[in-house]
């Protein structure tokens, strides 16, 4: 089956796309992505990445990236987040790194044909699972993560025999173009592609029809990737955000829940699909809680924490906008709440008093502000949650065994 047209070109990436003033532009023109996905799929047809002996060199290749130029992406992050080194490492560069070497020491026996169990119409037969690529896939990747978020699936698809085409998030500027530098001069140059695009783009370069697609971001967005995607019968997969719910049971080790919970809030300014939303706290702990959190990010970020090198900042005036207008529209500040726009800083916050029709719990927050909302059980904390949209990610704190195996 021949592939449908592209789209129209005067519908493509109308203007040059600025973060601020004076920054370097993110564009790929349209008759470059559509030669880029006919090179990659010339190189898969032709059984370039078949052999064992490529891959590994190909995942050999994203390790020793990663690791020559360490210093080149904890600049890119911290100019594009003001992400400390430490995350940059530890979350960015080692996630990836792991994942690489994982299949690396895997990679011969996930290509090895695997015997199934016969029944009575194949018992005179040879039963075998053989994998096989799947062709060029799409992966497009997100600011809050977007060393991870793109090379992490990069990972799978060259294990896996496939080509790609990879779209680093058009937010994190400096992060897209260092892998639009690197990526060409460390792996194939016809197998693995960069396209520098906006959002609103990739819908329309989904629709140049890929053998799968990969999309980490938000629902609305992920929705338009999904219909364009079913236009052209591509498999996708969604890797969405939402409201991740935590729960405090009044039976737990409170210095821990903290600074587990502050973490994993507070990482990177808050800007994570996987962190807790808000606190679905037992009433007759919410006071040692709320205390105990101040006292953690007292440790964590010092008395100031716009001054810690250890805090970032939003990604662009539009979420720190966003952010500002959910915080001030909700709840009572206990802890932070101090905003500055010209640096996009928002402090660590903490909100009490939040009411579950408050603005900040009817959107997503990408940002570094914690509701904290009181329940009388865990049943009410599941009743509570079971009312909201299915979330990527639930947490629950207690001593009681029975509390983390409640359904």
């Amino acid at each position: 089956m021949s592939s449908p047209p592209s789209p129209s070109s005067n519908r493509w990436f109308k203007a040059l796309r600025r973060t601020r003033l004076g920054e370097p532009c993110l564009r790929t023109y349209p008759l470059e992505c559509v030669d880029l996905l006919r090179r990659a799929r010339i190189a898969f047809q032709a059984g370039r990445t078949l052999k064992e002996g490529f891959r590994l060199a190909q995942l050999e290749a994203v390790v020793r990236m990663l690791e020559e130029h360490e210093c080149d992406f904890v600049d890119a992050l911290g100019r594009d987040l003001h992400k400390p080194r430490f995350e940059t490492v530890v979350f960015e560069l080692i996630t990836v790194k792991n994942e690489a070497l994982h299949a690396i020491s895997n990679l011969k026996k996930w290509m090895e044909p695997q015997s199934v169990e016969k029944n009575l119409s194949t018992s005179l037969d040879e039963c075998l699972v053989i994998s096989e690529p799947l062709g060029v896939v799409f992966i497009m990747g997100t600011w809050c993560s977007p060393v991870q978020m793109c090379l992490v699936p990069l990972v799978g698809a060259i294990a896996a025999g496939n080509c790609a085409l990879i779209s680093p998030s058009e937010y994190t500027v400096h992060t897209a173009e260092l892998m639009n530098r690197l990526i060409p001069f460390y792996l194939d140059n016809e197998c693995f592609h960069v396209v520098l695009a906006g959002i609103s783009d990739l819908p329309e370069i989904v629709e140049l029809k890929f053998d799968h697609a990969f999309f980490t971001g938000n629902r609305e967005d992920g929705s338009k990737i999904a219909l364009a995607a079913a236009r052209t019968l591509t498999p996708v997969t969604l890797i969405l955000g939402g409201k991740n719910p935590c729960y405090v049971d009044q039976h737990c080790d409170i210095a821990t829940t903290v600074q587990r919970i502050a973490w994993a809030r507070f990482h990177n300014a808050g800007q994570s699909i996987m962190a807790p939303s808000y606190i679905l706290c037992h009433t007759d702990v919410k006071a040692r809680l709320v205390q105990a959190l101040k006292c953690c990010l007292m440790q964590f970020y010092g008395p100031d924490p716009r001054e810690s090198r250890s805090f970032g900042r939003m990604v662009n005036l539009e979420f720190f906008n966003r952010t500002r207008e959910l915080l001030w529209r909700s709840g009572k500040v206990v802890v932070g709440g101090q905003v500055t726009e010209a640096e996009k800083y928002i402090a660590p916050t903490v909100l009490t008093e939040v009411a579950e029709s408050d603005p900040i719990m009817q959107q997503e927050v990408f940002g570094p502000v914690l509701p904290v909302l009181t329940v009388n059980d865990v049943d009410e904390a599941i009743a509570f949650i079971n009312k909201q949209e299915k979330p990527l990610c639930v947490y629950a704190y207690s001593t009681n065994n029975k509390v983390h195996h409640n359904k």
